[in-house]
């Protein structure tokens, strides 16, 4: 029985019944009775494992089928009216033809099944930056995932009262058949459809479908900005906190940063961090023409392999209790979970991701195997967590992965030259990687995957965006993965990129001077404090990470002309930033 009288909702959910013919429909509620018998259903159907209750309160496993582990970008498609609306870098499929083919792989799909009715808000429910979505879903996974990732239940359905403005999202495990998955999103219709898949990325469709790719292209019609960012707050010994939003490529310390823990003398004078979000923040203009910023999320949907005490602590503790692990390591011997690097005690009697007995070779976690935690329960998250007008964004910060180009970190001239150093963002291929090593793979914004719309559109959306903006964050890039001649990384990285927070935060206040290069504000070596790490960071090592080297950057900016080309109609500022760029680096030479 429906839980609203809208009857936007309703009749589209009738619709929907009517198409996938499932045999029973179950509204969620977001009551802890409901949750607590769909957890206990999982488990005795075999879909989840509860752990020990002692060591791992409210945890349980889930495995994925083997050939459904990851985000599939090349089944993942922008249905816009026009192929030029989606763009170069989105894979697209004419709107009425998709619903018409992908209509037939949902004709009866949830027939001996029961679907579930989750509403959800991304963002607190009620807040003027908040959005809602209705997802429909075959999967108890994915409902007891979407009750960690977003807000759930009937008050959702309360604040969104008869408007008709909330996402439609479809989902269906149908057969998991992957040359049949397919994740589709039709802006202009705020829909969304994901079919033949269970994996997490694919499937929560609050995640990366709605909060990005949908949530974009709302952004750019309304105003606002949808962004593939980390929000943390910066407190000074004076008990005064600056916010900074920063958007990272994969594999380059996003969650890392998210949750920094200060190094020692650091903490010892009062300074602390505070975690908004990990990975998506939705971005407004305040009343006072400042950039404000929510983290839409509820949960953090974080890589497990690599998670552990040293390199994210905050993160480690998160889940502890209330997690639902995927695809990791099941240790008989205790009824708990490992997987690679979390310790270096692997268990002897356990399971591999895949449900097989573990002989401690190969990997027993998956690569991209997953935790899925409340963020209420990280150890520094932030006091505004809640916060429905969300928090003053200071700077906005881009990174990449570098061997020698990008220095430890420069300040753009202006808005309009920031928005250039975001757009031209690359990481190099890392042994890691599939493929050859040291390739510049380019990710404007860490946006390529996730722009709903033509991502020269979104550029534009950006440089209109700062005109509307009267307190203008000032924009940096940052490299923490600098090598020396052998190889080797020259910054410490981890807590100890809290030093380069602190002078971000100082240019931004206006206290401190800086070297103007080519490329932008680089600082003064001696404003870099190294107090504690002279060891391993001397003054003459500090000035070889801040060179910018102009043969490098011709080098890059040829890169960045090509990945330019594909667009046809890239604003003019772009093009005449990047032109201003080789200008600046051929008077340097």
């Amino acid at each position: 029985m429906s839980l609203t009288k809208n009857q936007a909702v309703n009749s589209w959910v009738d619709e929907m019944i009517q198409l996938t013919t499932p045999d029973n429909v179950v509204w969620i509620d977001g009551s802890d009775a409901q949750l607590d018998a769909l957890r206990a259903e999982a488990v005795a159907t075999g879909e989840m494992i509860k752990l020990n209750e002692e060591k791992l309160p409210g945890c349980y496993l889930h495995r994925t089928a083997v050939n459904d582990v990851a985000r599939v970008e090349g089944r993942t498609f922008i249905c816009a009216p026009t192929k030029d609306e989606a763009g170069p870098t989105n894979n697209w499929m004419d709107p009425k033809e998709a619903y018409e083919m992908l209509g037939k792989l949902y004709e009866g799909c949830m027939k001996g099944r029961t679907m579930y009715v989750i509403p959800f808000s991304m963002g607190p429910v009620g807040s003027p930056f908040s959005k809602v979505g209705i997802e429909l879903t075959d999967s108890i996974y994915v409902v007891l995932n979407m009750a960690i990732m977003t807000r759930v239940g009937q008050n959702v359905l309360e604040a969104l009262g008869d408007s008709t403005d909330f996402v439609h999202g479809l989902h269906a495990k149908a057969d998991l058949d992957e040359e049949k998955r397919y994740i589709v999103q039709f802006p202009q219709d705020n829909t969304i459809w994901s079919i033949n898949s269970g994996y997490g990325g694919n499937v929560l469709l609050g995640k990366k479908c709605f909060a990005l790719r949908i949530a974009s292209y709302q952004g750019k019609n309304e105003g606002w900005m949808a962004e593939h960012m980390l929000i943390l707050g910066l407190e000074k010994p004076n008990g005064e906190t600056k916010y900074v939003a920063a958007a990272f490529p994969s594999a380059c310390g996003k969650t890392n940063l998210a949750m920094l823990i200060p190094p020692e003398g650091y903490k010892a004078k009062g300074y602390k961090v505070w975690c908004v979000g990990d990975d998506i923040a939705w971005m407004r203009v305040g009343e006072n023409g400042e950039l404000r910023a929510i983290n839409p999320e509820a949960g953090f949907f974080g890589v497990a392999p690599g998670t552990n005490m040293k390199s994210n602590p905050n993160a480690l503790l998160t889940c502890q209790k209330n997690t639902i692990f995927t695809n990791v390591v099941h240790n008989l011997d205790d009824n708990t979970v490992w997987w690679e690097k979390l310790d270096k005690n692997p268990p002897k009697n356990a399971m591999t991701w895949t449900g097989i007995p573990w002989d401690g070779t190969g990997n027993g976690a998956h690569p991209n195997s997953r935790f899925t935690a409340p963020a209420c329960q990280c150890p520094c998250i932030s006091d505004h967590f809640e916060d429905p007008n969300g928090v003053e964004i200071s700077a906005i910060i881009f990174g990449g992965r570098r061997a020698k180009t990008a220095p430890l970190v420069y300040q753009s001239f202006d808005w309009n030259h920031g928005v250039f150093v975001g757009s031209a963002m690359a990481s190099e291929t890392t042994a890691a990687a599939s493929g050859a090593v040291g390739v510049v793979r380019r990710d404007p914004m860490a946006m390529l995957p996730f722009c709903g719309y033509n991502m020269a559109d979104y550029f534009g959306h950006w440089l209109e965006m700062g005109k509307k903006i009267k307190k203008q964050p000032k924009i940096f890039h940052t490299n923490w993965f600098r090598l020396d001649d052998e190889g080797n990384f020259m910054w410490p990285g981890y807590g100890d990129n809290m030093r380069v927070l602190e002078w971000i935060i100082a240019r931004c206040e206006d206290k401190l001077d800086a070297d103007v290069t080519p490329i932008g504000y680089v600082p003064k070596p001696e404003d870099i404090n190294l107090e504690g790490i002279e060891d391993e960071v001397s003054i003459d090592t500090l000035k070889a990470l801040l060179t910018v080297d102009p043969a490098l950057w011709e080098e890059d900016a040829k890169g960045l002309e090509e990945f330019y080309a594909k667009f046809d109609r890239m604003p003019a500022e772009m093009t005449a930033q990047l032109n201003a760029l080789k200008d600046r680096l051929a008077k340097a030479k």
